[in-house]
């Protein structure tokens, strides 16, 4: 799928199942296939961006959309976390996400990859490689009954929490400035739900999770810490990046961090203005390397869900970010880890 001369982008979270969704156009894989005005990921320009495949999120999303929008357009140290979601709705759009991402396997767009191998094969056969992922799990039974068919039909990555309360969690509002300890930590249920991931072999993202939930998964699971589309706290001081101690603690699991190319993530004001150079997203990378180490680090885009930087674009502007990585003096090889190989590195610990 990727152009022969580019480095394959295998990225760790994209919001396009949820920009089809609401594009309420009955033929998503005509749209995907063809090309999706107003969208960042599309088959055309992913092949020319070089993306091979990642994450691809559902997002639980209300049944009658709010005037507002979800994620505030300037930064606040008082923003309030955004309310709960009745399970109805979030059932009711996991689903139909859900069909979509099935439709466009069908379609040829992708591969619905349910492990690392599946990963590399789609990949090698240049197929999209797209691993079911949800952020935010009010679609779930605290019984976690609905897990089990999520999980039969594919479902191996998932984020407790967006920025809302459930019944599992609490994730974090979108504050500037401010730290990731905003509330309580994980419920009974959440718990019960990091156990019983581990043993389906679901990995457990920690983006959008207060800092006190992100301790009790750090105290039960057993598998490496991931946050698949998180920035440095200490350049970026947003309540949804990660501190010091959090990055040490993902650092201790041989865990892994997805560089978010949003712009209020990066910034260090806190803004969601697109003019947000790579030089902030070279500088990320850098400090994330520091922490983690060289395996630790890959890229988590929030494509079609998030204010990119113009300097990217969109997919196709991936390329500019390898290069600037290459320009910053990082070599192939260490390119070739933040782009994919740690990404499917962490896989093969995770999902198997």
């Amino acid at each position: 799928m990727t152009e022969p001369d580019l480095i394959p982008v295998f990225d760790g979270h994209s919001d396009t199942l949820l920009k089809l969704y609401r594009s309420k156009d009955a033929d998503v894989e005509k749209l995907f296939i063809e090309g999706l005005p107003g969208s960042h990921i599309d088959l055309p320009r992913a092949k020319k961006g070089g993306f091979a495949g990642g994450m691809f999120a559902i997002w639980p999303t209300p049944v009658e959309e709010p005037k507002r929008s979800a994620v505030p357009p300037q930064p606040s140290d008082n923003e309030p976390l955004a309310p709960e979601l009745p399970r109805a709705d979030a059932l009711a759009s996991t689903i139909a996400m859900a069909s979509i991402l099935f439709r466009l396997e069908r379609a040829s767009a992708l591969s619905v990859c349910r492990n690392a191998g599946d990963v590399k094969n789609a990949m090698a056969r240049g197929s999209i490689a797209a691993v079911f992922h949800i952020e935010g799990v009010e679609a779930i039974d605290p019984e976690l009954t609905m897990l089990d068919v999520l999980h039969a039909a594919g479902l191996r990555s998932l984020g407790i929490v967006w920025s809302r309360p459930n019944a599992f969690g609490n994730g974090v509002p979108f504050r500037f400035p401010s730290s990731p300890d905003t509330g309580p930590g994980l419920t009974d249920a959440g718990k019960a739900l990091v156990k019983e991931c581990n043993q389906l072999k679901i990995m457990i993202d920690l983006s959008h999770l207060n800092e006190k939930g992100f301790r009790d998964v750090a105290a039960i699971s057993d598998t490496p810490l991931v946050a698949t589309h998180s920035n440095v706290h200490a350049i970026c001081g947003h309540s949804r990046n990660l501190t010091d101690w959090q990055l040490g603690a993902i650092r201790e699991t041989g865990g892994m961090v997805g560089l978010n190319f949003a712009t209020g993530f990066l910034r260090e004001d806190g803004n969601m203005n697109a003019n947000a150079g790579l030089d902030i997203m070279v500088r990320h990378v850098d400090s994330l390397l520091q922490a983690l180490g060289e395996d630790g680090v890959g890229l988590g885009s929030d494509f079609d869900g998030a204010m990119i930087p113009s300097a990217i674009g969109d997919v196709a502007g991936l390329p500019k970010l390898i290069d600037a990585f290459a320009a910053h003096g990082f070599g192939r090889a260490l390119i070739e880890k933040i782009a994919y190989r740690n990404w499917i590195s962490m896989l093969e610990k995770t999902i198997g």
